[in-house]
């Protein structure tokens, strides 16, 4: 048995020198344990055995490789059915009749036939926009507006004050709540200088008020998970949080992204009766079960897909049948107003195309995958369950 063992280390031995590379062509490489990784500057080139490119390699930065992929396209720069942006922040377009109409004239460009605006408008702001939205015969009834909640300094007579406001804006036209910012939880602090819990019981009231206005709330809870973790190689938002350092949560100054979780949803769990809808997907678009659960839950929550393309897009089936199954609970949402951006959204919802860009490099450096939605999904997605859940919003008119 030994010399049976013996011959075939020897053969095994012989059959790796032959899959050497010929002399004169530099060293085959450096060997590693398993489960250990390449040394840095290196990558692995076969089974336990890194090596290093002969040539300079490029940044992350500039490496854009062209794919040599040969599929079908289809371009969607219209919404099939028209949209609902439950998550608009139109950038100062509320400000004049002019600005107004220019707003108008690029949601219909996309079938967007309504914005709701997320911008946290409260009292006088919120006032001037409602003027301009109902001077304009275009665009009165394309245009609303969610009110925004005022957390600073929370303590006694908090409360009171802020629903009384809550009402005006109410009877100002506002439709809605939020969107409520993510420093609710990241840096707000109340009157005695402590850090503000989301499900702090000193905010109880506005939420309570909420229902009985029948109001959602649109709330950013955190960001992505990936925000709070190590800036390091392994990051696969590396590149995003190197250019935008007020993404970054270091865990001595921030709390950690889990216990902004569970206080977000503590929240939703006191406060049964308050329709709330969870922005970018609550930060769960890259874990889905998680999401999932979330919704099983909650009966009270839905969540809208702003900002997080990205991740629906690179998971088409696993997307695809989330979708379809929680399809009563899911809303459209755009963030940031980049007009040429909507039609990456249509792409992925509308279409079984495989294999192609995502808008913003530094998000995902990844290609994104149609997840081809039906007819009925779609609807309830683009604006049906925004007019359910909304019910302020303009209900005629819309295709059955």
């Amino acid at each position: 048995m030994r010399h049976a063992t013996v011959v075939v280390a020897m053969l095994f031995a012989g059959n790796l020198a032959l899959a050497q590379p010929p002399a004169g062509r530099g060293s085959f490489g450096t060997p590693i344990g398993a489960g250990e990784s390449c040394p840095p500057g290196t990558t692995e080139i076969r089974p336990r055995l890194c090596r290093a490119p002969e040539f300079p390699a490029p940044s992350i930065l500039d490496y854009r490789p062209k794919s040599t992929l040969i599929t079908t396209v289809h371009l969607v720069k219209r919404a099939k059915y028209p949209a609902i942006d439950f998550h608009g922040h139109p950038q100062g377009l509320l400000g004049s009749a002019a600005s107004i109409a220019g707003l108008g004239a690029a949601l219909d460009s996309l079938n967007v036939r309504m914005m709701v605006a997320a911008d946290n408008m409260s009292g006088e702001r919120l006032q001037r926009a409602m003027s301009v939205i109902n001077a304009s015969p275009a665009m009165k009834d394309r245009v609303r507006v969610l009110a925004g909640i005022d957390f600073r300094n929370v303590g006694p007579g908090w409360a009171e004050k802020a629903v009384k406001q809550l009402e005006a804006d109410v009877a100002a036209g506002a439709v809605g709540v939020g969107e409520i910012p993510k420093s609710l939880g990241l840096t707000y602090r109340k009157a005695d200088g402590t850090r503000l819990h989301i499900d702090d019981p000193d905010l109880d009231p506005v939420w309570d008020a909420c229902a009985r206005l029948k109001l959602p709330v649109f709330i950013h809870t955190a960001d992505p998970q990936e925000f709070f973790e190590p800036i390091d190689y392994k990051n696969e938002r590396w590149l995003e949080l190197a250019l935008f350092g007020d993404r970054r949560y270091p865990p001595d100054r921030f709390p950690k992204f889990e216990e902004l979780m569970a206080e977000r949803d503590n929240l939703f769990r006191r406060h049964p009766k308050t329709t709330f809808v969870a922005a970018h997907m609550g930060w769960y678009a890259s874990d889905l079960g998680r999401l999932a659960k979330l919704l099983d839950e909650f009966p009270n929550v839905s969540t809208e897909v702003g900002a997080v393309l990205y991740d629906i897009g690179r998971q088409p089936r696993a997307a695809h049948d989330f979708f379809v199954k929680y399809q009563d609970r899911i809303l459209f949402g755009k963030d940031s107003f980049q007009p040429e951006e909507y039609p990456y959204y249509w792409r992925v919802f509308e279409t079984h195309d495989e294999y192609f860009d995502y808008y913003r490099g530094y998000h995902a450096f990844w290609k994104l995958y149609g997840i081809d939605l039906p007819d009925a999904v779609l609807k309830k997605v683009y604006f049906g369950n925004a007019l359910r859940l909304t019910p302020a919003l303009p209900q005629g008119g819309w295709p059955r």
